[in-house]
């Protein structure tokens, strides 16, 4: 089984990134809309907020799976970031979403002084809410009618993990 590697993403991902997220299933379980342009990827590569990380899972040099990590900046609650992922189907059940997972909790432990990290998942996501929990997050509510998918309003999970 080939490595996986965490790295930072780069603007040159763009259109792996564009792809991924045009898949049905990373597209319909992120905030994410259909049909994205790779420019878009290309401009938020390009043009990272201050306390925003933006991390890809490669496997043979291609990309795998993304996370972006973002650092809250108010004051008050500069100890807390919050974060969203998907992973490319081809390469589910792999260790993707593991590796990304690992990177970034490392990353906010050891070098970003967070102790809060939080999260919003659809509540039919039961992949992602296994391994959500695998790293010590709860489930600390829900907000009904949250998003729209596919024409209708779906149920999120508010869930985070405490340091």
């Amino acid at each position: 089984m080939s490595q996986i590697v965490v790295r930072h993403a780069i603007p040159e991902d763009a259109a792996a990134l564009t792809r991924m997220y045009s898949q049905p299933e990373p597209q319909a379980n992120t905030l994410h809309l259909p049909y994205q342009s790779p420019t878009l990827w290309q401009d938020r590569l390009s043009n990272l907020r201050p306390g925003v990380h933006m991390l890809v899972a490669c496997i043979d040099d291609q990309i795998a799976g993304q996370l972006t990590v973002e650092v809250l900046s108010v004051a008050r609650r500069r100890h807390t970031a919050t974060f969203g992922m998907g992973v490319d189907s081809a390469f589910h059940r792999r260790g993707v979403g593991k590796a990304l997972m690992s990177a970034m909790i490392d990353l906010c432990d050891n070098w970003l002084q967070v102790t809060r990290i939080e999260l919003t998942v659809f509540a039919d996501n039961h992949k992602a809410l296994g391994l959500y929990r695998q790293f010590g997050f709860e489930i600390e509510g829900t907000a009904r009618r949250h998003a729209m998918r596919d024409g209708e309003m779906v149920d999120t999970h508010y869930m985070a993990r405490l340091k």
